[in-house]
């Protein structure tokens, strides 16, 4: 059988006189939900129970730690890596930080999933209009600070 291609999507920012790691561009993209977005998370969360999916708030071990509900999976000069498993789909956020000169930096936040199931592919079919809304929301708080 042949596996599903990856679904991803690249969303870019960019800054000036911020000075940002991937690091601290991560925290300030994902570390903090505004309210509206924790409320569709609540609901998400409720909704994929009775499938045994994660949420993100199971107590797992983790060797990096998190930032906001996301484990951190890699850390190295410029890009930062988080994501989760589960028995639907995998997915990946990548946060990268580029610099352009004169105090300008570019941040991008790539999202990769690959699905592994009808459920994974019936799931990413219902949350793919929301993402596409929130990546950049969430993206965008790294200019709020």
């Amino acid at each position: 059988m042949l596996s599903p291609e990856p679904s991803s999507h690249r969303y870019v920012l960019v800054t000036e006189g911020l000075s940002l790691t991937a690091l601290s561009a991560a925290e300030r993209a994902l570390g903090r939900t505004p309210p509206w977005i924790g409320r569709l998370m609540a609901l998400r969360n409720l909704v994929v129970r009775p499938f045994r999916l994660k949420t993100g708030l199971e107590p797992a071990v983790l060797p990096h730690g998190r930032i906001g509900i996301f484990p951190l999976i890699s850390q190295i000069s410029g890009k930062v890596v988080l994501g989760m498993d589960d028995r639907h789909l995998d997915f990946r956020v990548v946060v990268d930080v580029r610099d352009l000169g004169m105090g300008r930096q570019e941040v991008a936040a790539s999202t990769i999933v690959k699905t592994h199931n009808w459920l994974g592919r019936t799931y990413l079919a219902i949350i793919m209009p929301f993402h596409r809304i929130i990546v950049p929301v969430m993206l965008a708080q790294i200019l709020a600070k």
